[in-house]
């Protein structure tokens, strides 16, 4: 089973808190997309959350987590932003927290190792048409947009050329296909996989332990 560092119990208020987060930082506040994700992961509330801290993820609206944002950052809040906030409507920018909240819980992949791949305003971009499709969609195109962004890694480059799918590397090797996965995209590191889990990758790739990682060996 894949690890996550919250139970998925409160993973809908916590999209909710992120799409109300973004779209007061940007449609109220007046900061752009991608600013507020750099003082979103400058403010180390981002950690915080990747380590499923009670009060970020339960404990704050969307607006108080903006503001506990900005305080730790020493940004001055704009005056016309403390009047009462509510909105009704869904904007790209609520659907872009929400939704990446749902992707790095799935995933585990550091709000900040996402940054290295897109930029907030990025996934925003990406609202139409996939605000209206599953959230398992968009993990199913972020990883692929990933994996084409990324150095092919051993363990994908192996799969690929004995003619596997990932859920066939899965069910063959017995390592769990959402961890598999995240060997593929770097998200987890396969050099700390068991050697149980890499000796089953290369028994059922053909190859040596040692192939399957990622061994810098210059």
């Amino acid at each position: 089973m894949a690890m996550h560092a919250y139970d998925k119990l409160f993973l809908s208020d916590f999209m909710k808190t992120l799409g109300f987060a973004s779209d007061f930082a940007v449609n109220v506040c007046g900061l752009s997309s991608d600013s507020f994700y750099d003082f979103f992961i400058a403010s180390k509330v981002s950690s915080y959350i990747e380590a499923g801290s009670p009060p970020f993820i339960s404990g704050l609206s969307g607006t108080e987590l903006v503001l506990s944002i900005f305080e730790r950052v020493g940004f001055e809040t704009p005056g016309s932003a403390l009047s009462d906030y509510v909105r009704f409507d869904r904007s790209p920018e609520y659907w872009g927290g929400w939704i990446l909240a749902y992707y790095q819980w799935k995933t585990n992949i550091s709000f900040s190792k996402l940054r290295d791949f897109f930029s907030f305003s990025n996934i925003i971009a990406m609202y139409n048409p996939l605000h209206e499709a599953s959230e398992e969609k968009f993990v199913e195109v972020m990883n692929d947009l990933i994996l084409n962004k990324q150095k092919v890694t051993n363990l994908q480059r192996l799969r690929k050329l004995s003619g596997l799918t990932q859920k066939e590397l899965s069910k063959l090797s017995g390592v769990n296909l959402r961890t598999l996965q995240q060997y593929e995209i770097g998200g987890k590191d396969i050099n700390k996989a068991s050697g149980e889990a890499i000796n089953s990758l290369a028994r059922v790739l053909k190859c040596n332990f040692y192939d399957v990682m990622e061994l810098d060996l210059t």
